[in-house]
């Protein structure tokens, strides 16, 4: 509802409900040559007196003429808006008989004058428009109106919604609440509504129109719950607006009093620059809403303590922790697989199953756009290139590269973080290095997972639970942020020795990738691409300065090392370079080209004999092949049998899978002693004593089963074991051999060792042949299924006697 509208030819005042009719009213009347007069933007009704500003000429013409007339004149709407002169075709049909109450003429000219509609009337005619409109008007009788209880019913609700309306508008006089109150008429009450009615010119006129009260209330009823609801809308917007003005200044005024106490009790200008330049960095985070909202929630708090304080320092350190890390900061990758393969072939020599699947995610991350980060785990032996290979990932796809050693780590704080609430709290490793790296998904190494330890303070496995597992570390909890980040872009590599001290959950989110040692070729390729170049630049000699060619290489292979990894040739290689070094600085002459004849004085005397193995050994002397958490090795296993009862001894620091493995070969060879030859009476009048050396150090595992009963036939039967070969496998009662692991390991060791010829499982010729023919160039494998075979192929044929043996 309005009390007003700015129009072009007329000023509303405010509208006023007469009630009813002082004068009789002709019901069935017809109007003759009346003067018109169009009304603009609005619609007169019945019972209403309208004061009109009226300015257009022949409208001033047709009020002075009523006025020295009658009084009366017919009052109709414009439905043509745009016509500063209309005629009768820009004008509705149906008008208002009105009577002329009073003029006032106004010092610019016009005139105001007060009317007052009597009766809807119908337009029949115009006869004439100049100087002004007149017309011929009939009136138009709307039934009476009846009084049922759905009518009144309707009538209260338009009375309530009117009420409501005068409340909520702020421009309505609250006259118009007891205007509303003191109608009785239901005629004059729709009438003086509609009347003030914020809706437009040609709903009005329908309403005006209507010969039906009941359509014509109810039409009323929704237009002003229309209004309700739009003025209810705007109230509340405007509280709220409002509202957070007044908090606005009050924060403004509150902070202002706070800056003085600051000031007073010593504070500085400088720290509240300093949270300015604070809020300043929060503006360019790309964090989500709960960080928004828990930095400026700390912020806030920061503000109220005195600098001095230790909980302000603490505090300040936790805010610029949330400023410095990188808030779904990412770097672009780069999808060239071409480019990655480069890059890893340069780094890297041979490797290529990891490679291969380094170059399968990032085909994938180009294809889809996005994905989750695998987690992959590489397992081998030291110096196999675990580490360098991730810093080989992160530049082939463009990334960061960060890494934490996670060996002897206990406190599950380390990984989590501490709560802040503790003096010197800080941030997990985790968090703490995408702080340094300053992106959110950087090649992440996690080095010596298998070495994780755990104790009272807790157990960082459990917590790289979460860490590890692709569907939850996207909300990562680290207790010093005490909120979730996402880690789900980050490329997490793990790097461990071996499998066995990793718990199972861990293990069960991880992708294990094997790596294996290298073979003397491979090793010689690594130190004549890599090594040679980086020792000579780190003890800043030039090329002209030294040469090893491929014979002095393969020689500080085999005699100086024996390593699944090149970590002690690269110390070779430095010990040749500081002597070249040492040479170049005092001028004496030397040989630019290395020879092996040369190495005796450099590196020493030999370390390892490669011809060790391929001597003759005597009766009860077996090689086997053993994986350990450095690779490959070569291990001897002794048995002699002496004179006795028939008891079993076992030395050699062995594990409890081991003196399984020798107590069941023992029975197996009691069982068959048949069919190998042995007299039976040995087992009553001998003791066996089966040693392993270097008993200082721990053996165990069932790889050694085949080996064991090598050495005890060899022993009873007095028949030596072949030259150059070597066995692993593991045994049953039955005499089956069954299958083992670390094949790869193990035939490298055995290369590197000088054997000849392997004995395996039938099972492990698959893991043969997955290795590749430039490994296995050199070697004989023998291929067994029962321990019967294990002999015949293992032992001489005739005896020695290396030992007598003498039964009663």
């Amino acid at each position: 509802m309005s009390y007003q509208l700015n129009e072009d030819d007329f000023e509303m005042l405010p509208i006023i409900p007469i009630g009813d009719n002082d004068e009789e009213q002709n019901l069935d009347e017809i109007y003759s040559d009346l003067p018109v007069l169009p009304l603009k933007n609005t619609v007169l009704f019945s019972g209403v007196v309208l004061p009109i500003s009226v300015g257009r000429e022949k409208s001033i013409a047709a009020v002075k003429s009523s006025q020295s007339g009658d009084k009366n004149i017919l009052v109709i709407a414009q439905k043509n808006m745009d016509a500063e002169d209309p005629s009768g075709n820009d004008l509705y049909q149906v008008g208002v008989l009105a009577k002329l109450l009073k003029l006032i003429k106004m010092p610019d000219g016009s005139i105001t004058v007060i009317i007052q509609g009597k009766q809807k009337v119908n337009i029949t005619k115009y006869t004439s428009e100049s100087p002004f409109l007149r017309a011929h008007a009939k009136t138009i009788v709307d039934p009476n109106i009846e009084t049922d209880k759905n009518f009144e019913a309707l009538i209260s609700n338009v009375r309530e919604y009117a009420q409501r309306v005068v409340n909520l508008s702020p421009n309505l006089p609250s006259e118009a609440s007891i205007i509303l109150k003191n109608i009785d008429k239901t005629s004059y009450l729709l009438s003086f509504i509609t009347s003030n009615l914020n809706i437009s010119i040609d709903e009005k006129q329908k309403i005006l129109e209507l010969q039906d009260n009941g359509t014509k209330a109810l039409k009323v009823m929704n237009a002003l719950q229309t209004e309700v609801d739009m003025l209810e809308l705007k109230n509340q917007l405007k509280t709220k607006v409002d509202s957070d003005l007044m908090k606005q200044q009050r924060e403004y005024f509150l902070n202002q009093q706070l800056k003085v106490i600051q000031e007073e009790l010593g504070g500085t200008d400088s720290n509240t620059k300093e949270i300015e330049a604070m809020r300043e960095r929060a503006k360019t985070k790309k964090w989500n809403t709960s960080v928004d909202e828990l930095f400026n929630k700390e912020l806030q708090r920061l503000q109220r303590m005195h600098p001095a304080s230790m909980e302000s320092s603490m505090l300040h350190s936790f805010i610029d922790t949330l400023l410095d890390l990188p808030w779904n900061e990412y770097t672009e990758d780069q999808l060239d697989l071409k480019n990655a393969t480069t890059i890893l072939n340069e780094d890297h020599f041979g490797l290529e199953k990891i490679k291969q699947r380094i170059l399968e995610y990032l085909a994938v991350l180009k294809l889809k756009g996005d994905m989750k980060s695998p987690i992959l785990c590489f397992v081998g032996p030291p110096g196999v290139g675990k580490t360098s290979l991730g810093k080989s990932i992160a530049r082939s796809m463009n990334r960061q590269y960060a890494r934490i050693a996670l060996g002897g780590l206990h406190d599950e704080a380390e990984i989590r973080g501490h709560r802040k609430t503790y003096i010197g709290a800080m941030p997990g490793r985790i968090i703490q290095t995408l702080k340094k790296v300053k992106s959110s998904n950087p090649v992440f190494i996690l080095d010596e997972i298998d070495k994780v330890g755990h104790d009272h303070r807790g157990n960082p496995s459990s917590a790289l639970l979460e860490l590890l597992d692709p569907e939850q570390n996207n909300s990562f909890y680290d207790n010093y942020l005490e909120t979730e980040y996402d880690l789900s872009k980050v490329m997490f590599i793990a790097t461990a020795n071996s499998l066995t001290n990793i718990p199972t959950p861990l293990l069960d989110r991880m992708e294990i990738i094997q790596l294996s040692g290298y073979s003397v070729e491979e090793k010689m390729t690594i130190a004549r691409q890599h090594l040679i170049q980086k020792q000579r630049e780190a003890h800043g000699l030039k090329a002209k300065d030294v040469k090893i060619n491929d014979k002095c290489l393969q020689a500080i292979v085999e005699q100086y090392t024996r390593e699944s990894g090149v970590r002690e040739l690269d110390r070779m290689m430095a010990s040749v370079m500081r002597y070249v070094a040492k040479s170049v600085v005092i001028g004496e002459a030397y040989d630019t080209n290395i020879k092996p004849e040369q190495l005796h004085d450099i590196l020493g005397p030999l370390r390892y004999m490669r011809d060790k193995y391929e001597k003759q050994q005597p009766c009860g002397v077996a090689v086997g092949l053993a994986w350990t958490q450095v690779g490959g090795d070569i291990l001897y296993i002794e048995s002699v049998a002496s004179p006795g009862k028939g008891g079993l001894t076992l030395t050699g620091n062995l594990g409890d899978v081991m003196k399984e493995s020798a107590t069941t070969a023992l029975a197996f060879v009691k069982a068959n002693a048949k069919n190998l030859g042995i007299d039976t009476r040995l087992f009553d009048q001998y003791n066996l004593h089966i040693h392993v050396p270097e008993g200082a150090t721990p053996k165990d595992g069932p790889s050694a089963g085949i080996t064991m009963m090598t050495t005890i036939v060899s022993s009873l039967t007095q028949r030596r074991v072949r030259n150059s070969v070597a066995m692993t496998g593991e045994i049953s009662l039955r005499g089956k051999v069954t299958p083992v692991g670390g094949i790869k390991e193990k035939m490298l060791a055995a290369k590197r060792s000088g054997i000849k010829e392997i004995i395996l499982c039938y099972q492990n010729e698959k893991d043969v042949i997955e290795i590749g023919e430039e490994y296995t160039k050199g070697l004989k494998f023998h291929y067994v299924e029962n321990m019967l075979d294990v002999i015949e192929l293992a032992l001489d044929k005739k005896q020695t006697f290396d030992y007598p043996i003498v039964l009663n």
